[in-house]
């Protein structure tokens, strides 16, 4: 028997959960270029599901902890007021969902890089490798994944900071991980600094 790959495994976990989907449908609508969604959508997704968290905690009871990050990138439209329309078209399909939506283009400026050059490169600045993965639905309905780090730290239940977040900005990562209580809400996770 053929072992599935994470991809395949990422695909079933968020092609099985219903709200996920739905949340994605409603991304999918606004026909943003180069638009996907990511960080705690995905990866908590895989972490309850590793932890086996899923069959006593509702999606809904997750969703406030983290947002629903909504990432697209074009470089005429960095106007936040653009990011804040979007949000409320996004909060008028579903107003429960804790909707983040940002125009990528314009991150690089708050993070204190140098320009991205699309989505995938704007999560090669991101703190964590498993944070930086984000999925979205295709017009058939069909998952793509978007992973420029892989999968293996996300199902390995690793927290390791990205390259970016290696050095001067280790600390930015130590402290997510207290924060956000990652440890005491998933205690397989390993944390792997080097």
């Amino acid at each position: 028997m053929q072992q599935l790959t994470y991809g395949d495994r990422l695909k079933g976990i968020i092609l099985g959960d219903a709200r996920r989907m739905r949340l994605l449908d409603h991304v999918r609508a606004l026909g943003l270029p180069d638009c996907w969604v990511g960080a705690g959508f995905v990866r908590n997704a895989v972490w309850d599901h590793l932890h086996r968290v899923r069959a006593v905690q509702s999606l809904e009871a997750d969703l406030p902890e983290s947002d629903v990050d909504v990432l697209w990138f074009d470089p005429e439209r960095t106007s936040l007021a653009i990011d804040r329309a979007l949000t409320d078209r996004l909060l008028a399909q579903d107003p429960d969902a804790p909707w983040s939506v940002k125009n990528q283009a314009r991150m690089h400026s708050r993070n204190s890089d140098a320009p991205y050059a699309s989505t995938a490169d704007a999560l090669r600045h991101w703190p964590e490798t498993a944070t930086a993965v984000a999925v979205r639905l295709t017009s058939a309905d069909g998952l793509e994944i978007l992973a420029p780090f892989g999968l293996a730290d996300l199902f390995g239940r690793i927290i390791r900071p990205t390259p970016a977040f290696r050095g001067a900005k280790l600390d930015i990562v130590r402290q997510r991980i207290r924060d956000k209580r990652w440890l005491e809400r998933w205690p397989l996770l390993q944390v792997d600094e080097d």
